[in-house]
């Protein structure tokens, strides 16, 4: 099933200029989320690569990360704890911990956040999201957890393009290289 998700996330991919002002290439995953196929088949193949660290919880960031998150999660049996982007215009009212993201690929600085009642100590967290260039928000999610006292078991993502040390340390799997696309 694995070898079959990876062709199929492959072809619905694309690479776009966006003109001469630009000075890379940008991605472009939409097509992954038009194509049951996909749906079906991204969350037991990336459960496939973790399974066996049995988490208790899968941790991943808002926006693309909360289509991934619950694949995985359904398939793996366990539920998700969504890391959300600090929003002053949508304060969270609940308890909240916090933390504050290194400077992503792009240079930006982000603030996530989980609901404390959401993450236990000793749960056993899986983070997730769709793609790892700097690792940024994986690290911060893994902050995360430790503040809350949970132990991060490893990172799932779709496609990984970060350096191996990183990769590593977030001990990593993924279905797809950057290079790959």
């Amino acid at each position: 099933m694995t070898d079959q998700i990876r062709h199929l996330l492959i072809a619905a991919f694309r690479w776009h200029d966006p003109g001469p002002g630009s000075s890379h290439l940008v991605s472009d995953a939409s097509g992954w989320w038009r194509e049951p196929a996909i749906l079906a088949g991204i969350g037991p193949a990336l459960a496939t690569l973790v399974a066996a660290d049995q988490p208790t919880v899968v941790m991943t960031p808002q926006v693309t990360g909360l289509l991934v998150g619950p694949l995985v999660a359904t398939a793996l049996g366990v539920g998700v704890v969504p890391a959300y982007k600090e929003d002053p215009q949508r304060a969270i009212a609940d308890a909240t911990t916090w933390t504050t993201t290194a400077p992503d690929y792009r240079g930006r600085t982000l603030r996530l956040g989980i609901r404390d009642r959401h993450l236990h100590p000793g749960d056993r967290v899986l983070l997730v999201d769709d793609w790892a260039t700097s690792g940024a928000q994986l690290r911060a999610m893994a902050q995360l957890a430790r503040a809350r006292q949970a132990t991060v078991t490893g990172s799932a993502v779709i496609v990984a393009d970060c350096p191996p040390a990183v990769a590593d340390e977030l001990r990593l799997r993924s279905l797809l290289h950057s290079t790959e696309l």
